[in-house]
C-alpha cells in the first residue's frame, strides 16, 4: 500500500544515515527507489493514491545498530588468478533497530595502477606515482639503453580520504572528495637488477575524486603532485593518517643516521636524484612528520614538523583532543613516543615524551594484566627552532658517539638500531639531541627502547584505547639477544616473528617522571596484547616451517601487522599485513565487541597491504581505502607458487612495476525500503 512506502525524501535520509559502503556503478539509490515503488512526493507521473482514512501509518525509519564482516577463505593455487590480484569474497552485514539486515558483497575498485597516465586537471595527463627532483624535473630510469623512461613507484602507501569546505574543481559533476596518496619507494629499476629502495625522493599526490551522489562511486578527475621543495623533499614516506582537522599526516621512515652518512650510499643516491649532488642532502632534514593541507582547487601545501622527534616515523595518530599524538616507530629498539601540542590543530610546537615500560609486559592476549607506562619528558620546542638547528648543526656538534666501550665514565651505553653505542651529550645540546638524535637521547634518558618494528597506530575514542602494531617480536624484544636491553621492561622469552597488536588504555592526569603533570587527557598508561599471530614451527619448536602453500605463520590469524585503522561506527579495527610469512598478505577486520576476526581482502602474492584508511562517513557514504606494494616480490615462502603466479602478476601489474591505489566497494545483495 502507498502509505507503507518510504517517500523519496525519507529514503534518501535513510541512505545517508546508514553506514553504506559505496555502491560503485552497480546499483543506484534512484534505481532502488524505483524498484520499490518510491518516488518524489509530487511526481506528475505518479497516479494519485486513494484517500486514506486516519490514522495514517507513519513512515518507516530504520536506525543503524551494527556492522559485521564475513571472513573469506584465503585464496589457493586452485584459483591462481585470485592469488595474483586484489581479491575479496567477504560480505558486510548491516543490522538495523527493526531487526532487519542488509548484506553487501564486497569488491575492489582501483583509481589507477601506478604507471598509468591519469588526468592532470589541465586537459592533459600525468604519470601516476612518477618521481621528480627538487626542481620538478622528471627523474629518468636509464638502466635499459634505448628504453629510458620516467621512474614511477610500485609502492603506494599512506592514503587519506577527506573533504574541504567550499571545494570546487573543474570536471567534478557530483561532490568533490580528495585522496592524498604518498608513494614510499620503488623497488627496482626497469632492468630488474638495480635496487632503488630509498634512492628516490618520495612523491605525494592529491587526487580529486568525483563522488556520485546517487551511488557513492568515486572517479578520478585530477591528479596533482604536491611541491615538496620547501621541505627538502620527502624520505621514504610510509603510513599515514587523517588529522581530526582534516589534514594528511605523513611520515618519514628510518631516519638516516647522521653519524654514518658519509658511508651511506643509499642516502647519497637519494641526494643525487633529488639535488643532482650526492652530498647536498642534510640527514637532519629527514625522519620527521610532514603534514599536507589540501586546498579548495585540489592543490595542496606541505610542512614538516621538526618538533615531533626524529624517529622512524611510521604512522601518527592524533587523539580527539586535537593535540596529543601517539607515534609509530618502525625500527629495531623502537619506543612509544607521544607528542603533546601546545595548541589544538597545530603541531608546530609542543612537548615530546618517551615511555618507560613497567613490569609484566606480555605478548599473550590471554594475559590478565598490562604493563604500566610512565613518561619521560625529552623536551619542548617549536618546529622552527629545531629546523634551524637542523640547518646549522653537524652531528659532532650535538654529541660524541663511539662503537666500542671507551672506558670513560662521561659516556653512557645505549642500544639503538640493534647495536650498542656509547654516547656523550655536548654541554647545552640537550634540546638538539632530543629532537634531532631522538632515539639516542631517549635511550640516554632511560626510556624503554626495546620494541622491534612498531608500525601503525590508531584510536578507539569511545573506549579511550589506542592500538599499536608490532610487525615482529624478535631480536631487541627477546631476552638474551644482543639487542635486548636488560631491565627496560621489554623482554619476552621467545620470539614471535608473526607479531601482535597491542592495546593501550588512555587517561588524563598523568605525571612525567620529573613529577610534572602532562597536559593531556589521552596519554597511554599501559600496554597489553590484543591479538597475536602464530608462527608455524618445525619439531624443534624454533625454526619456521612452511605449510603446503608456503605460509610460515598460521593463515587463519594475523601475521606481521602493519597498517591499523579503527572505525568508530562499525566498532571495527582494520589490520593490514606487511608479512613475509603469509604467501598472500591480508586485510583483516576485528570487531572489538564480538571479538570476531574476519579476513576481508587478499593482496597479490608477494605484495604488502598498505594505504589503509577507514572512513565512517563522507556525504553519507562509508569507505575503506586500500593499496598494495611490490606484488610478486618473491621470498623463500613463495617457492611453490612463484612459477604459477609470476606470469599472472606480470600481466596484471605492468610486469610487476605497477601497484593499485583504490578502495573497497560494495553492491547490495538485497535492499528493502518497504515496511515489513
Amino acid at each position: 500500500m502507498a502509505h507503507n512506502l518510504l517517500s523519496r525524501r525519507k529514503a534518501l535520509q535513510f541512505f545517508s544515515a546508514a553506514p553504506l559502503l559505496p555502491l560503485g556503478s552497480v546499483v543506484s539509490a534512484s534505481s532502488l527507489l524505483a524498484a520499490c515503488g518510491g518516488g518524489d512526493d509530487n511526481l506528475a507521473a505518479t497516479p494519485a493514491a486513494p484517500p486514506i482514512t486516519p490514522p495514517v501509518t507513519p513512515p518507516i525509519t530504520k536506525n543503524y545498530v551494527s556492522a559485521t564482516f564475513s571472513s573469506m577463505a584465503a585464496p589457493t593455487l586452485s584459483s591462481p588468478d585470485r592469488m595474483a590480484t586484489m581479491y575479496t569474497a567477504s560480505q558486510l552485514k548491516v543490522a538495523f533497530d527493526d531487526k532487519s539486515e542488509q548484506t553487501y558483497d564486497l569488491g575492489y575498485q582501483p583509481f589507477f595502477v601506478t604507471g598509468d597516465m591519469v588526468p592532470d586537471g589541465k586537459g592533459g595527463t600525468i604519470l601516476s606515482g612518477g618521481y621528480y627532483d627538487i626542481g620538478d624535473n622528471k627523474i629518468i630510469d636509464k638502466t635499459v639503453a634505448g628504453s629510458e623512461r620516467h621512474f614511477f613507484s610500485d609502492s603506494p602507501d599512506g592514503t587519506s580520504l577527506l573533504t574541504v569546505p567550499n571545494a570546487k574543481v573543474d570536471g567534478v559533476k557530483g561532490m568533490p572528495v580528495f585522496a592524498v596518496v604518498q608513494f614510499e619507494y620503488t623497488t627496482w629499476a626497469q632492468d630488474g637488477k638495480t635496487d632503488m629502495y630509498g634512492k628516490l625522493p618520495s612523491p605525494i599526490a592529491v587526487l580529486t575524486l568525483d563522488q556520485d551522489q546517487s551511488t557513492g562511486k568515486l572517479s578520478l578527475v585530477k591528479y596533482h603532485n604536491v611541491d615538496t621543495s620547501k621541505v627538502h623533499g620527502l624520505w621514504i614516506t610510509c603510513g599515514a593518517s587523517l588529522s581530526p582537522w582534516g589534514t594528511h599526516l605523513s611520515s618519514e621512515e628510518y631516519e638516516p643516521d647522521a653519524f654514518s652518512i658519509a658511508s651511506n650510499t643509499m642516502f647519497q643516491a637519494y641526494s643525487q636524484n633529488l639535488y643532482g649532488n650526492a652530498s647536498k642532502a642534510n640527514p637532519y632534514h629527514y625522519g620527521h612528520m610532514p603534514e599536507v593541507t589540501v586546498n579548495v582547487d585540489g592543490t595542496a601545501s606541505i610542512q614538516k614538523h621538526f618538533c615531533m622527534g626524529r624517529i622512524s616515523h611510521e604512522l601518527v595518530q592524533v587523539m580527539p583532543d586535537q593535540r596529543t599524538a601517539l607515534m609509530g616507530d618502525d625500527a629495531t629498539n623502537s619506543a612509544y613516543f607521544v607528542f603533546v601540542a601546545d595548541k589544538e590543530k597545530d603541531l608546530s610546537a609542543g612537548t615530546l615524551y618517551a615511555a618507560k615500560v613497567g613490569a609484566g609486559f606480555s605478548i599473550d592476549p590471554a594475559a590478565k594484566s598490562a604493563a604500566a607506562l610512565t613518561w619521560i619528558k625529552l623536551g619542548s620546542a617549536t618546529s622552527a627552532e629545531i629546523e634551524n638547528l637542523a640547518n646549522t648543526l653537524k652531528p659532532a656538534d650535538i654529541m660524541s658517539v663511539v662503537k666500542a666501550d671507551p672506558s670513560d665514565a662521561a659516556y653512557t651505553k645505549v642500544v639503538t638500531n640493534g647495536k650498542a653505542e656509547w654516547i656523550k651529550i655536548n654541554p647545552g645540546m640537550e634540546k638538539a639531541a632530543a629532537f634531532l638524535e631522538t632515539h639516542r637521547y631517549a635511550a640516554f634518558k632511560g626510556a624503554s627502547l626495546g620494541f622491534t618494528k612498531m608500525e601503525g597506530t590508531t584510536v578507539n575514542a569511545k573506549d579511550k584505547i589506542a592500538y599499536s602494531a608490532l610487525q615482529n617480536i624478535q631480536s631487541s624484544m627477546v631476552a638474551g639477544n644482543a639487542a635486548n636491553v636488560a631491565g627496560n621492561g621489554i623482554s619476552v622469552p621467545k620470539q614471535l616473528v608473526a607479531g601482535a597488536v597491542m592495546a593501550l588504555n588512555l587517561k588524563g592526569g598523568q605525571k612525567d617522571t620529573d613529577g610534572t603533570t602532562i597536559n593531556s587527557e589521552w596519554m597511554p598508561v599501559d600496554t597489553a596484547a590484543l591479538l597475536a599471530g602464530e608462527d608455524l614451527l618445525d619439531t624443534d619448536g624454533k625454526t619456521l616451517k612452511g605449510d603446503a602453500l608456503g605460509n610460515t605463520a598460521n593463515p587463519s590469524k594475523i601475521a606481521n601487522p602493519d597498517n591499523l585503522k579503527f572505525s568508530e561506527k562499525m566498532r571495527t579495527l582494520f589490520i593490514g599485513e606487511d608479512s613475509g610469512q603469509h604467501v598472500n598478505n591480508f586485510l583483516w577486520a576485528y570487531n572489538v565487541d564480538t571479538q570476531q576476526l574476519s579476513r576481508v581482502l587478499s593482496v597479490p602474492a608477494g605484495g604488502e597491504s598498505t594505504g589503509l584508511h577507514a572512513v565512517d562517513e563522507i556525504n553519507g557514504w562509508t569507505y575503506i581505502m586500500s593499496n598494495f606494494q611490490h606484488a610478486g616480490d618473491w621470498g623463500g615462502i613463495h617457492a611453490s607458487v612463484k612459477a604459477t603466479l609470476d606470469p599472472l602478476i606480470k600481466a596484471n601489474y605492468k610486469d610487476k612495476f605497477g601497484s593499485a591505489v583504490g578502495y573497497l566497494t560494495a553492491s547490495p545483495a538485497q535492499m528493502t525500503l518497504k515496511a515489513h
